[in-house]
């Protein structure tokens, strides 16, 4: 698992990469790696994200992601193998990971 902090959904995450790292594993005991902070939609979304979401939209139609703690599952290769809203279990992604061995 890899995190991409981003402030675009109702402003959840305005501290600095340091801050944000501090309060995920105090709390949460993330141990992850956390990267720095990125826009994931609009003009000014990251390449990566831009990548993710191409050819992958929410079950909307739109590619966009509307709110944050959306994953993607990526394959060895680099494919992106499918996309999980905020609400998926870490069991849902684990299953269709194990399916893609």
């Amino acid at each position: 698992m890899l995190a991409f902090p981003c402030n675009q959904f109702g402003g959840q995450e305005p501290g600095t990469e340091s801050e944000i790292l501090e309060f995920v594993q105090s709390n949460y005991g993330a141990s992850f790696p956390l990267f720095a902070k990125v826009e994931v939609n609009g003009d000014g979304a990251c390449d990566l994200y831009r990548f993710l979401k191409a050819g992958h939209p929410g079950p909307d139609g739109d590619e966009d992601i509307p709110w944050n703690f959306t994953k993607f599952l990526v394959g060895r290769n680099g494919e992106v193998l499918a996309r999980f809203e905020p609400p998926a279990t870490p069991e849902e992604i684990g299953q269709a990971a194990a399916a893609h061995l």
